[in-house]
């Protein structure tokens, strides 16, 4: 099954809700059924309001998930930040444990003055480190899911995630089709584009992996030197990528990811849009058979 939901609170669920306790209810009845908590600022919540949130989600069907703290820096030159980035993925991890989730979505983060293959392969080990530590907290229930990026600059290209993912099979790609739309300047995009991500997945880390893998969807404004700028609505049509590729996608080959809406401030609005555009493409699809 596909689910959908946002990243975070949206605009207009802050407006009417101080407590993110009453968003699995919300999401519920707007015929969603995934959420993703924010910790991208850092690990700030209590092991008492983690667990009641998991309640609430899985008294509505809501599968959650968790974004650990923007700052990991999986390849930093320094050891120190690369020691914090794993005791920040297992703080999340242990977040996720909490409220019942079994994924947690990590930034590879930055290159840096090295070499691309310099830097992937110090973030494997700092992967490897990170994989240890859950297993010595009784966390190796939780997959590590290593995020495209949208920068150019930063670690997170299709292939780099990949070769991590393919360490272990507790990590999951997090493919962030915004991301390879912006870092690719816009041509990563279309039914040929998302077909070949698509294969990609499956011929490089099988068919399970290749179908359950954990999206993050938003039209992202990118600039020619940089890559990613910053995210957009669904309704803004200045950049891409377009979701209809995608749902059709995911209907004809019958895959089963989670997919994170993460569009500046209507998540929930435009998760429930990406919903209505699957939903079309499977109508379609039973036309013409």
């Amino acid at each position: 099954m596909v689910r959908f939901g946002p990243a975070g609170q949206d605009e207009e669920y802050s407006a009417l809700y101080k407590s993110t306790l009453d968003m699995p209810a919300y999401l519920a009845e707007r015929n969603l059924t995934a959420f993703e908590y924010q910790c991208g600022h850092g690990v700030r919540v209590s092991q008492k309001s983690a667990q009641a949130l998991g309640e609430e989600g899985r008294r509505h069907n809501i599968a959650i998930s968790v974004h650990a703290p923007y700052y990991i820096s999986l390849a930093s030159a320094e050891e120190e930040k690369r020691l914090n980035s794993v005791r920040y993925i297992v703080q999340a991890a242990r977040v996720a444990d909490w409220m019942g989730g079994n994924r947690i979505v990590v930034h590879p983060g930055s290159v840096g003055k090295m070499e691309r293959k310099q830097a992937v392969e110090l973030a494997c080990e700092t992967l490897k480190l990170a994989l240890k530590q859950l297993e010595a907290e009784g966390l190796s229930h939780i997959h590590i899911c290593p995020e495209t990026m949208g920068k150019i600059n930063q670690l997170g290209t299709l292939e780099e995630i990949i070769a991590f993912c393919r360490l272990d099979e507790r990590l999951i790609p997090c493919i962030d089709f915004g991301h390879l739309y912006a870092r690719s300047i816009g041509t990563m995009e279309g039914y040929q584009a998302t077909a070949w991500i698509l294969d990609t997945l499956h011929n490089q880390l099988g068919k399970e992996r290749g179908s359950s893998f954990h999206p993050h969807f938003s039209r992202i404004e990118y600039t020619q030197n940089g890559g990613e700028k910053r995210h957009l609505t669904l309704e803004d049509p200045s950049f891409g990528p377009d979701f209809t590729p995608l749902a059709q996608l995911l209907q004809e080959r019958k895959l089963s990811p989670t997919i994170i809406c993460e569009s500046a401030g209507t998540q929930v609005r435009d998760a429930m849009m990406m919903r209505k555009l699957y939903q079309q493409a499977g109508k379609k699809g039973q036309e013409t058979q």
